[in-house]
């Protein structure tokens, strides 16, 4: 075998691998329709309690059933969420976790994980310190599937999108009760993996789901989007999470385990975390 040929040869493996990389997500959700399931997607801040732990929590949650992990990136001004998580950003600022921190945290997850997707999500001003071409080639080495920044409006983040595809990630939207129609079919048309559509009015970590006026809204939003639609804000026990479950294609629970996490001690953290995942995902399973 020539030089040429084994150039060909290593080239068209590293391709093979990039495209299992890229659809994890979509493989995920794709292998969850046939089983006839539902995603459990549960959100943690990274370095929150401590940077050491982070790692270690996210195994936790792949070995208690979560099929995505949604992975915080510290800020200090996180507008969009309730006091809850706002404490665990600062937990993480404490120990000055930074976006470059958080893709090192990843990279180390990689090492002994390469199914479980991992979305960033985030606010738009770590991204542009970085700036959005570092950052997507950092962020697709290191293993990220797809990035959820709140404060980028579809209005104007082609350019965005369009950086995000170009190193295989995933660009990943919000969409609540109050989206407008217009902005409803632009991010059906730009958003890859998955919709996370908020299902309360407010901050993360409000309450008061209305289930009715979910089932309403995702028959709407389904007019236009092909794409999984996960259901997030006021999901804080197995019943919810189940009755959530029969209506859309994924689970996002952020704000409930942030709260096993503060109340935990060292000793009993990964016991707690695990507990919690576990009885959601045996109620989202639960016939």
């Amino acid at each position: 075998m020539n030089l040429d040929s084994i150039k060909n040869l290593l080239s068209f493996f590293s391709g093979q691998s990039d495209i299992n990389r890229t659809h994890r997500i979509a493989k995920t959700f794709a292998e969850l329709k046939e089983q006839n399931r539902k995603a459990l997607i549960p959100f943690i801040t990274a370095g929150d309690p401590h940077p050491k732990y982070t790692v270690q929590l996210m195994h936790q949650l792949v070995q208690s059933g979560a099929d995505i992990i949604e992975l915080g990136v510290p800020f200090s001004d996180p507008m969009a969420d309730g006091p809850t998580i706002q404490r665990s950003s600062e937990r993480a600022l404490k120990y000055h976790v930074s976006l470059d921190d958080v893709l090192k945290l990843v990279a180390e997850f990689r090492k002994t994980n390469t199914n479980t997707p991992i979305v960033l999500m985030g606010y738009a001003n770590p991204v542009e310190a970085l700036g959005h071409v570092s950052f997507a080639a950092k962020a697709r080495d290191c293993g990220v599937d797809g990035v959820l920044i709140v404060d980028y409006p579809p209005e104007e983040s082609s350019e965005w999108v369009q950086c995000l595809e170009q190193h295989q990630i995933d660009a990943i939207f919000l969409l609540s009760p109050t989206t407008h129609q217009q902005r409803i079919e632009q991010v059906a048309k730009m958003a890859k993996g998955y919709i996370y559509y908020v299902s309360l009015k407010g901050v993360t970590g409000a309450s008061h789901l209305d289930l009715q006026d979910v089932s309403t809204m995702l028959k709407q939003l389904r007019q236009y989007i092909s794409l999984p639609i996960g259901v997030g804000f006021g999901i804080r026990d197995g019943v919810t999470a189940k009755a959530v479950a029969e209506l859309s294609d994924a689970v996002v629970v952020g704000s409930r385990i942030i709260e096993e996490i503060e109340k935990s001690s060292e000793s009993d953290l990964f016991s707690n975390v695990g507990s919690l995942v576990k009885a959601l995902r045996d109620a989202i399973d639960k016939n």
